[in-house]
């Protein structure tokens, strides 16, 4: 088997399969995908193969004729690298790298390698690095193959020899002690998140499927400049901001990473601690690039990711980006099939205003005026009328017979808490 060093971009062979009742549009399409993500880890696609058949061959996954076939293309268009767009089990890794002489690749490792090249972070590193080593651990019967791969190229960053070896105990080792750091960090981000809550400063998550649009809406909405760019998974390490609505009116958005279909598990639970954030979110947005032509299997994607970390029931509110590039018929079409999302641009700043309006609404944010009259000898209001200075629009301040009278602008979901007559 080949295991030169790998210079300049790997020659990559895409490998898809149409099984069961699976459409030969939806397998082009995931392809098309598996194609991008390729390239994101920085191959150059020489070859696409896709086969059907009524189920995966257990033993090749693609039976033995069109392995046999693969063999030959991939010699013909010298490729290096050969991606298969699903997960294969320990055994099919094996028998078809021995057959093919190439280096075997699948859809998760694949991802597990963009987020290991993407991750900047310690935490976002550790998250990765947990994530690989789930996937490896099954992995290390007979040779060990997929631990042996230090010439460069797809599938070998990450974790190396020096930390992995080809020891289950001592990868077992560095899971739990990965396992203990990340539960250290998300402890940390729970007493953060109970730090805002009794500040009453509410949370808005932005989710969608990579590649949507997110953090350029982050950037309109919070006023910064974070890394965005027209590729996957720019996003690892999760940038919370805080955003003032021009008023006394406030909120946190966060940017997390981005869902794909088929998301392994492995990463989803390794990053528990960011996509936590997510769950105990006030507000949704799910970004949604309107101009996708897979969008409603993107959409679904997202779903079920939000279902596996519990934030399936957090209140959402759908956005479509990407609207300047869609026909105006399209646009009636989205808005028709459902009236309560919303279509903007954030690369243009299209439909922001509405956008934020709408949540300020959800959050109910927008204000009441109140005039508060309290006791300044009293510790009770005197912490008071601290916390109407931190979250409310003081318009007037008066001292009048021991007393205070404070005029201010209120956000509605904290009257209760700021106006003593209401307690």
């Amino acid at each position: 088997m080949r295991q030169s060093r790998v210079e300049g971009p790997e020659r990559a062979a895409l490998v898809g399969l149409i099984a069961g009742r699976a459409r030969r549009l939806d397998a082009e399409r995931s392809l098309d995908e598996l194609g991008g993500l390729a390239e994101a880890a920085g191959a150059t696609v020489v070859l696409r193969v896709l086969q059907e058949r009524p189920k995966p061959d257990p033993s090749t996954f693609l039976g033995k004729g069109k392995v046999a076939t693969l063999t030959a293309s991939c010699a013909e268009t010298d490729a290096g690298v050969v991606i298969f767009d699903s997960e294969l089990t320990p055994a099919q890794l094996r028998q078809i790298e021995e057959q093919v002489g190439r280096k075997i690749i699948d859809r998760t490792q694949l991802i597990l390698d963009i987020f290991a090249r993407r991750a900047r972070t310690r935490e976002g590193k550790m998250q990765v690095e947990l994530a690989q080593l789930k996937y490896l651990l099954p992995r290390l019967v007979g040779a060990g193959v997929a631990l042996s791969r230090l010439g460069g190229g797809i599938g070998t960053r990450g974790p190396g020899e020096t930390k992995l070896e080809t020891d289950r105990r001592r990868i077992r080792t560095r899971i739990h002690v990965i396992t203990g750091d990340i539960e250290h960090v998300r402890r940390r981000r729970a007493q953060l998140r109970e730090r805002r809550h009794k500040a009453s400063v509410p949370t808005v998550a932005l989710v969608g499927y990579t590649n949507a649009g997110k953090t350029t809406l982050f950037n309109v909405l919070a006023r910064t400049d974070a890394e965005a760019s027209d590729a996957l998974f720019v996003t690892l390490d999760p940038l919370v901001r805080q955003v003032r609505l021009g008023d006394s009116r406030e909120l946190l958005v966060s940017d997390t990473v981005g869902f794909i279909d088929r998301l392994p598990h492995a990463l989803v639970a390794a990053f528990r601690a960011t996509l936590e954030e997510v769950a105990h979110a006030d507000l949704i947005l799910h970004v949604i690039d309107a101009a996708a032509v897979d969008r409603d299997r993107r959409m679904t994607a997202v779903r079920e990711v939000l279902e596996e970390v519990g934030a399936i029931d957090v209140p959402l509110v759908e956005v479509y980006n990407k609207c300047d590039i869609i026909s105006t018929d399209e646009q009636r079409r989205l808005q028709d099939q459902d009236p309560a999302a919303l279509c903007i641009s954030a690369r243009r700043h299209d439909g922001i205003d509405e956008l934020v309006e709408t949540i300020a609404s959800r959050l109910a944010l927008d204000v009441r005026r109140l005039t508060l009259t309290f006791d300044p000898d009293n510790p009770d209001d005197r912490e008071g009328i601290a916390r109407v200075y931190r979250h409310a629009r003081v318009l007037v301040h008066e001292s009048r017979n021991g007393r205070v009278a404070i005029t201010a602008d209120v956000p509605r979901r904290l009257v209760n808490r700021l106006d003593p007559s209401a307690r």
